[in-house]
């Protein structure tokens, strides 16, 4: 769909149904298929089937997850709306382990019969799946829920008028255009989630999930010098409805990227060397992401996973003992902070959230790998921490992140004290482009704004500045990190991993921090 505003906002005065789109929702959904009480009768037969047959089979263990998905994505450009679409989906899928091996099946038909035929279909693969598994799954004693997590949620995107969103990103538009910007675009997803999980341990778990992401990007074009520069706005997708979007500061932040994207056309080009580094939460959420959440993934330490962007440089005998990071950074792992993506009240093996706070660097020092559940043995554990998760119901559990941040320090140092302490470095807002190895090893990354230090003081902004490093170097250069008063919470909706490649949406927080010595590239001269 591409039409201009006016005639947009026309149109939707008379019908939804009038926009011809393939994909989109007409309006509301049917109330047989986001009920609560209704989705949760056709959970009870259709589990109780699937449950009832991975027994008859002779299964050790079996679950299933019942999903019903809504999502809305609104894209807009300048004084227009791209796109405009939507889906809902609903099915479920069984996971059984026979004689140590796992099967999974799927289908998007709510049927007790399918169900059935559903987890036979799965036993088979098991059986087949079982003559080349060289490794049995060890499950260790699972715990028995009854339980229920619903997402606090204040203000529904999906009840908010579909006027009102448009309108909002077409205002953001406008005063991008008005402040002196060639281009804008900016859009709104939504997810909407009722996941329902059974197992034969007896475990019944009913949670509702929101997500929601606004974003926009500016593009400002030099048309003597035939350059151009782009700045996106650094708000980040949270859980929660449209109550997480301070309209205000991002009307604000539109005006005032424009601004600096106009001033990173001009900006002296980085000269390459060591320096500190200052990093802001929202460059440092995807340091953090790429360093440490991907190495401490216990399955790529194992060598297990590795097809999508590899293993691991860590090793098991390391835990408890090798030395990570400074001894200021603690890192920790959990699925309760609000906000955060990766916040459930159980994880998609029916583990409580309760197990899934823990650190995985303390005080520099190696403290804990995530695991899924089957995994714990492997290094001597008696249990996971909770960290199973499924992009939909027609894909396999995995091990996935929880929300993994760094903590903040206790000596409520600001941004302004860890600037004051370097004599020649750069300060990075803003996540770029970057590369890492195959063992999450060697590193760069880039960011969006990057300013000059000199003499403990903020100077002019520099451009095409990559800083480059190894893992365990980097975060032991660490020497200053800020307090919680300077917390933010950033992240991504789209973590890849596996094969067949899934999505998860992960959360990091982070407080500005300081690193010393680092390698600094011009991505002009070196890429």
């Amino acid at each position: 769909m591409n039409c201009d505003r006016r005639n947009f906002i026309k149109g939707l005065a008379g019908s939804l149904l009038s926009l011809k789109m393939p994909t989109v929702f007409s309006g509301t959904l049917p109330d047989a298929f986001w009920s609560y009480d209704q989705s949760r009768r056709i959970a009870t037969v259709v589990a109780e089937s699937a449950l009832h047959t991975a027994r008859l089979y002779g299964c050790q263990f079996s679950d299933i997850r019942i999903c019903w998905i809504l999502k809305e994505r609104i894209i807009s450009r300048e004084n227009r709306i791209e796109e405009l679409g939507g889906s809902f989906e609903s099915g479920m899928g069984i996971r059984v382990l026979f004689e140590g091996t796992w099967g999974f099946a799927s289908s998007n038909l709510l049927d007790p019969n399918e169900a059935a035929d559903k987890t036979k279909e799965a036993v088979e693969l098991a059986k087949q799946s079982l003559k080349l598994n060289s490794r049995r799954v060890e499950l260790e004693k699972l715990p028995q829920i009854q339980g229920q997590w619903h997402q606090d949620v204040l203000m529904d995107p999906f009840e908010v008028p579909l006027e009102e969103k448009t309108s909002f990103l077409l205002d953001l538009n406008d005063k991008a255009i008005k402040a002196g910007a060639d281009f804008c675009r900016s859009f709104f997803l939504f997810h909407k989630e009722l996941r329902i999980y059974a197992s034969s341990v007896g475990s019944w778990i009913e949670q509702t999930f929101l997500r929601t992401y606004p974003k926009f990007i500016v593009t400002v074009v030099d048309k003597k010098e035939g350059k151009f520069e782009s700045r996106s706005s650094f708000e980040p997708p949270k859980s929660g409805g449209l109550e997480i979007i301070e309209k205000k500061a991002l009307e604000s932040e539109v005006v005032e990227a424009t601004h600096q994207a106009k001033e990173k056309l001009h900006a002296k080009p980085v000269v390459p060397g060591i320096k500190d580094l200052v990093l802001h939460p929202t460059n440092l959420w995807l340091t953090i992401h790429e360093t440490i959440g991907h190495s401490t993934e216990l399955d790529r330490v194992m060598g297990l996973e590795s097809n999508y962007a590899g293993t691991s440089f860590l090793k098991v005998d390391q835990l408890g003992n090798f030395d990570f990071a400074s001894p200021i950074v603690t890192i920790r792992a959990d699925r309760n902070q609000p906000g955060g993506l990766a916040s459930v009240g159980y994880d998609d093996d029916g583990i409580p959230s309760s197990w899934s706070n823990f650190l995985i660097i303390e005080n520099g020092i190696l403290k804990n790998f995530q695991m899924a559940i089957g995994q714990a043995h492997w290094i001597g554990k008696e249990k996971s921490n909770g960290c199973s998760y499924a992009q939909s119901y027609n894909f396999f559990p995995i091990q996935r992140m929880p929300n993994i941040s760094l903590v903040p320090s206790e000596k409520k140092e600001q941004l302004k004290d860890l600037i004051s302490g370097v004599e020649d470095g750069i300060y990075i807002m803003g996540d770029g482009s970057w590369s890492i190895d195959q063992q999450r090893y060697n590193f760069q990354f880039g960011g969006q704004l990057f300013y000059e230090i000199k003499n403990g003081e903020i100077r002019q902004m520099l451009r095409d500045v990559i800083y480059q490093g190894n893992t365990q170097s980097f975060w032991k250069s660490c020497d200053g990190i800020c307090g919680k008063d300077e917390y933010k919470l950033c992240g991504t909706l789209f973590c890849g991993k596996g094969e067949p490649s899934q999505s998860a949406p992960v959360s990091h927080g982070a407080v500005p921090a300081r690193f010393r010595n680092i390698t600094i590239l011009n991505s002009r001269l070196h890429t």
